[in-house]
Order: structure tokens, then C-alpha cells, then sequence
């Protein structure tokens, strides 16, 4: 019997409609020996195992002769060192051996661990704490993808400026990497990502190892770039509301060009690790107008009376030695002077307590939110109400509880700044599926109301750091105009069963 065109096989093993089979079905399609050993292949099998077909011939398989019907998966060591995932299904033949149907599914696979690495970042985006641990996070997740062999995620603000690396995986011990990198472009090296920065487009340069590791101006960094086994080199623009922030630098494994889909996933890892970093900047923004409100508050309050009570102690001095001082005067200057100590004090407390509410682990969110309250009523007439259904007292930690506090007292400080009101209502409620909503009502300006306008930094920094805090719990914010007039904030946090769990 002839061979069939296109496949190789010992004349004799099978019938002509096998052969046929085999010389006209597109997929990869071959025979083995009852040892799992080629001896017949397809063209469209040779195709995808990266080999002739009569090379393969004799050669074991990397199928599971033990499986029968199920659809299974494997890979297999293609040329160049490229290992190609397959999916297959096997079966007896009644001439002996067995016949195999496989495909390559090396993309869908990579596609499908991109796709989980993009999830998986994105989480980490939205928990973690620390910037650098988001993006070392990030970096992992993208060498996770087999095709890449090591991640930097660096930040720059300024071409000229000094990066700094805020990401990196796959490399050995690059603890002074900016350093040694800084040292090459005094030698005159070319730092390509640079171009990827100041373009703001990706870079693509393929054999890239081997230029750095023969160019003298690179040598400070050879022994760290000498270690990851690579060739091509990627640097992808991390870019937030319209400006680069910095670079995510991919370092390809031999044999593997980045492909569209590839570059579409650097794409993506791209855009998360910018979120983290604009992310943290506003953190930082948030923070930063924090305590510049409670300098202006100490200003404002303990400052002034502090300054005061000097002046009412000078003048209680000069009274005293008068010879003709009057009893009943002096007495009233001392009253009021106990009386301003007394605010100070209440005040000074007040402001300690807004840098961090110790006792909300002995007192609870709700107390705590009604003793600063009173301390507002106190210091501005504003009327506070506080009212919790049923004595709701949630069931948050601590940190969970700060956050919610921290929420409240802005919205506080923001109606007192803007809102011309004279009555504020906090309600404590459950939502739903056992979750918080505190909402803070005010009687203000209503409608009208548009804080941003008089101050549009703090208006816009407050509001992002509620809605920080919020996120950080899985939570959401909302603020907007009541129909009867006035303004309303409200926080919304899940319940303990949503699966939101404690921030790191």
C-alpha cells in the first residue's frame, strides 16, 4: 500500500481510510504504537508539534494513553525552546495502538492566564496598602504569564528626574538597580523606555540582551540584566487622566515575540499599575489637606483662646497692683478667665480626638460620632442630631470604624464650611444584606449648595478621601442636594458576608 501524501507511516499499520482520514482532516490528527510512540502524523499535526513528520516517526508522545474519551491537556516541548500547550482526545484503533485529535490551545491559554492575572492585579489595586506592595503584586502576576521572564514598574515624574522603582519580579538581587541604571546614562547608554515615557507609545526592541550585555556603557548593569534568561524587551507608558506616570518594562523569554494580544495585556497591567499610583497620590493629597484642616482648627480655636487668656491674665495682673483694686472685678476676670481654659481644654481634646478616636474600641462608632457631636455643638452652635435604629452598633473593627468616623467628620466639617446650615442629621442604619449606611443630612443652602466653587482643592480633595475610605471596605459614597433643600452624605458598607474582608 502506498504512503498517504503529507504523513508518514510504515507501510501495512493501517487501512487506506485511515490513511485518508489522516491526509485530509485539518486538526492535528496522528496514530501511536501501544508504547505511545508516533507512527503516523498528519501535516496539520506536524504543523502544530513544530516538526516534519517523518522526524516524529518513532518518537514518544507526550498523550496519556491511560485516558479514553475525555478531552485532556498537555504540552509539548516545541523548537526554540517554546513549549505549546495542547488539548486532545484518545482512542483504542482496532488495528492496534491508538488514534489521537489534539489542537493547539497555547493562546486561549495564555489569554485565559491573562485574563486572571488582570483580575487578580485589579484586586490588588483595590486592597493592598502599600503602593509597593500593589505593584511588586502586579509585577508577579505578569511574569506569571510564562512568555515573560521579568517585570520593573518604575515611576517618573520628570525625564531628568530620578526614577524610582516601585515594581519588580523575575530579577535576582537588583536592590541598587536605579543607582547602577543612573551610572549607565552618564556613560552615554540608551534607555529605550525613556522613549516610552516621553512618547507616551509602547516600545517594542526584540534581541535586546544582547545589545545591553555587549555595550560597555551598559556594564554597570550587566550583572544584574545577565541574570533573567531574555531577549526581547517591551516597555509599555503608564498613563492616568492624560498624563505618563511611568513605565512597566517586560523582558521577553528567547524565542517569544510580543504579539498583539501580548502587547494588549502589558496594556492592561499598564493601566493598573497607573491607578495605584495616581491612587496614592491623592491618598497622600487627602492626608496632606487633613492636617492642614486641624492646623487651621488649632489656629482657630485653642490658638485664639490660648492668646486670650494671656491677655485676660495681663490684665487681672495690672488690676492687682492697683492698690484700689476691686474685689468683685477681679473675681469676674478670673471667672472668665476659667472659662476660657475650660473651652481651650474642651477644644484641645476635641482636636486630639479627630487625629485618632482611641476610644472606639471601648465606646463603638456611634458614641464616638456623638461625642464629636457635642464637641461640635459646643464650638459652633450647629445642632448635631444622632440617631442609630434600634441602638444599631455595627459590627465593624476598628480600623473599619476609624474609616466610617473619618467619613462623618468631613462631611461635619464641610457642612460647617459651606452649608450655612443650622441643624445636622446622622442616621446609623443597617443596609442591605446586613450591611451600614450612615448618611449626614444638613438644612444648608440646598440645591444652590456648590462648595467646589468657593474652594474647589479642598471641596474635591474631601470628597476623595471619603470615597478612599469607603473602597477601601468595598464600600461606596454619595453626596448630592435633598429635594426639600439642604445636602446629603452617605456611606454605604457592606456586610461581613460580602466577602469585601479586612483591608491589609
Amino acid at each position: 500500500m502506498e504512503s498517504t501524501a503529507g504523513a508518514a507511516r510504515p507501510p501495512g499499520t493501517v487501512d487506506e481510510a485511515v490513511g485518508a482520514l489522516l491526509a485530509v482532516s485539518a486538526g492535528g490528527l496522528a496514530l501511536l504504537d501501544r508504547h505511545g510512540r508516533f507512527t503516523l502524523v498528519n501535516p496539520a499535526a506536524a504543523d502544530i508539534l513544530g516538526r516534519a513528520a517523518d522526524d516524529l516517526v518513532g518518537d514518544g508522545s507526550p498523550f496519556d494513553l491511560k485516558v479514553r474519551g475525555d478531552v485532556c491537556r498537555t504540552s509539548w516541548p516545541a523548537p526554540g525552546g517554546r513549549r505549546r500547550d495542547l488539548e486532545y482526545r484518545i482512542a483504542p484503533v482496532a488495528a492496534g495502538g491508538y488514534a489521537v485529535w489534539f489542537s493547539d490551545v497555547t493562546d486561549a491559554v495564555r489569554q485565559q492566564e491573562r485574563l486572571t492575572a488582570i483580575v487578580r492585579a485589579a484586586s490588588s489595586v483595590a486592597d493592598a496598602f502599600s503602593l509597593r506592595a500593589t505593584l511588586d503584586a502586579v509585577a508577579r502576576e505578569v511574569v506569571m504569564t510564562a512568555n515573560i521572564a521579568a517585570v520593573q514598574i518604575l515611576a517618573l515624574d520628570d525625564p531628568q528626574d530620578e526614577l524610582r522603582v516601585l515594581g519588580m519580579a523575575g530579577f535576582g538581587d537588583a536592590r541598587d538597580f536605579t543607582e547602577r541604571l543612573s551610572a549607565c546614562r552618564r556613560r552615554g547608554a540608551r534607555v529605550r523606555f525613556m522613549d516610552a515615557f516621553q512618547q507616551g507609545a509602547p516600545v517594542v526592541v526584540p534581541n535586546r540582551k544582547p545589545a545591553i550585555l555587549a555595550d560597555p556603557a551598559w556594564e554597570p548593569l550587566h550583572a544584574i540584566m545577565g541574570y533573567p534568561d531574555w531577549d526581547g524587551f517591551v516597555s509599555m507608558p503608564l498613563t492616568v487622566r492624560g498624563r505618563t506616570v511611568g513605565v512597566i518594562n517586560a523582558y521577553y523569554v528567547p524565542g517569544e515575540d510580543p504579539g498583539a494580544s501580548s502587547l494588549a495585556f502589558l496594556e492592561a497591567m499598564a493601566d493598573h499599575a497607573a491607578v495605584a499610583i495616581d491612587t496614592a497620590a491623592l491618598v497622600a493629597q487627602t492626608r496632606t489637606h487633613e492636617r492642614r484642616r486641624l492646623a487651621r482648627d488649632l489656629h482657630d480655636s485653642v490658638v485664639q483662646q490660648l492668646f486670650s487668656m494671656r491677655m485676660q491674665a495681663k490684665a487681672l495682673r495690672a488690676q492687682l497692683d492697683r492698690p484700689d483694686a476691686d474685689p468683685a472685678s477681679v473675681r469676674s476676670g478670673a471667672e472668665e478667665l476659667a472659662e476660657l481654659s475650660q473651652s481651650a481644654l474642651a477644644d484641645l481634646r476635641g482636636l486630639v480626638f479627630e487625629l485618632r478616636p482611641l476610644d472606639l474600641a471601648e465606646r463603638g462608632l456611634v458614641d464616638a460620632v456623638r461625642v464629636h457631636a457635642e464637641s461640635l455643638e459646643a464650638r459652633t452652635g450647629l445642632a448635631v442630631d444622632v440617631q442609630a435604629a434600634g441602638g444599631l452598633e455595627p459590627d465593624l473593627g476598628v480600623d473599619a470604624q476609624e474609616d466610617v468616623y473619618r467619613i462623618v467628620q468631613e462631611a461635619l466639617h464641610n457642612v460647617i464650611k459651606h452649608a450655612h446650615a443650622t441643624e445636622v442629621a446622622i442616621r446609623f442604619a443597617r443596609s442591605a444584606g446586613g450591611g451600614l449606611t450612615v448618611e449626614v443630612a444638613d438644612n444648608g443652602c440646598g440645591p444652590s449648595r456648590t462648595p467646589a466653587a468657593e474652594d474647589p482643592g479642598q471641596a474635591t480633595l474631601g470628597l476623595v478621601s471619603m470615597r478612599e475610605r469607603a473602597q477601601r471596605w468595598g464600600g461606596l459614597v454619595a453626596a448630592g442636594p435633598r429635594p426639600a433643600g439642604g445636602w446629603t452624605v452617605a456611606v454605604t458598607l457592606p456586610g461581613p458576608g460580602a466577602g469585601t474582608g479586612d483591608a491589609p
